[in-house]
């Protein structure tokens, strides 16, 4: 699943806000019991392992000039709750890039 988040900021501006509220992730996940493990393979891309629900899902941000691209592997088993997870991913990826 791809999901876009445009955004008007400058990269490194979106690579500090993304660095500084990561931790942040797991609290937007439903059901409240997510753990999300974050790392940066480069300075544009921060892949995630999210577990929930006895699921290990597989995701990554790209930070481009204008968007933020969430790519998260969602198994065939959750694919119904593909319109859900991509609506709280366009939701919940504005206020990871909003000013503190």
């Amino acid at each position: 699943m791809r999901v876009a988040v445009p955004h008007q900021l400058e990269r490194e501006v979106v690579r500090e806000r993304l660095r500084d509220r990561s931790h942040e992730i797991a609290d937007h996940i439903p059901g409240g019991m997510a753990e999300v493990h974050t790392r940066w393979p480069s300075e544009d891309r921060m892949d995630m392992t999210i577990s929930a629900m006895g699921q290990d899902l597989q995701a990554h941000v790209d930070i481009e000039d204008s968007q933020l691209v969430f790519e998260v592997d969602l198994p065939p088993a959750l694919s119904f709750i593909e319109p859900m997870v991509s609506g709280a991913i366009r939701q919940q990826g504005q206020k990871l890039l909003e000013k503190d």
